[in-house]
């Protein structure tokens, strides 16, 4: 059963049909950092993946157990917090052959509309905005459970995927290999591991 809805096998006498433990989790809640990860995976050379992770962010859900179309979220990530576990890759990263952290500081997601697509997968679409552009970024989610954690914080879970054409947010940059292909992949897969408590 997911947290946005509940999809009904046959009609009801009811107008609105609400799972009562769906309906329980509805409100607001914080992105916990330390139990959160925001990630991406780009092919390098044209052979293998690096991976790498932002350490720095903040976000916000508005859950609606009732009505997943008022469902929301928002995150800012700091973009010099880019980590890839070697510093000069990361320098570069940051630098403005890429990211241009100094002058573009924050990367943000806004969303716009939230589905329920059956079971525990929903799909969140949204805003994305780097280097000052914004474009639309969609985002598929699987939802994790909820549950009490041992400081009594009501926690819930979810886990993202999506992908970009990093060069349609100005991300350009590359080099030619000797033998054809390019460095760095425009397409960028996005992961996202997400732990939220709610407000009290």
């Amino acid at each position: 059963m997911g947290i946005f809805g509940n999809k009904n096998s046959g009609p009801s006498t009811k107008s609105t049909a609400v799972n009562p433990d769906l309906a329980a989790l509805t409100g607001d809640y914080t992105i916990d950092p330390a139990h959160t990860t925001i990630g991406f995976v780009a092919r390098h050379a044209m052979v293998t993946n690096v991976k790498g992770t932002f350490l720095d962010f903040t976000g916000s859900l508005h859950l609606d157990g009732t009505d997943p179309s008022k469902s929301t979220a928002s995150i800012d990530v700091k973009m010099d917090s880019v980590s890839t576990g070697n510093a000069d890759r990361d320098g570069h990263l940051k630098s403005s052959d890429f990211f241009k952290a100094d002058e573009f500081p924050t990367m943000t997601f806004r969303s716009t509309k939230a589905e329920a697509l059956g079971g525990d997968d929903y799909r969140i679409t949204g805003d994305l905005s780097i280097l000052g552009v914004t474009k639309p970024l969609t985002i598929d989610l699987e939802f994790n459970g909820a549950a009490k954690d041992p400081f009594g914080n009501d926690r819930v879970g979810f886990e993202g995927k999506a992908e970009i054409l990093r060069s349609e947010w100005g991300l350009t940059w590359n080099a030619a290999l000797e033998t054809g292909g390019v460095l760095v992949s425009d397409k960028i897969k996005l992961n996202f591991d997400i732990s939220a408590i709610r407000n009290a």
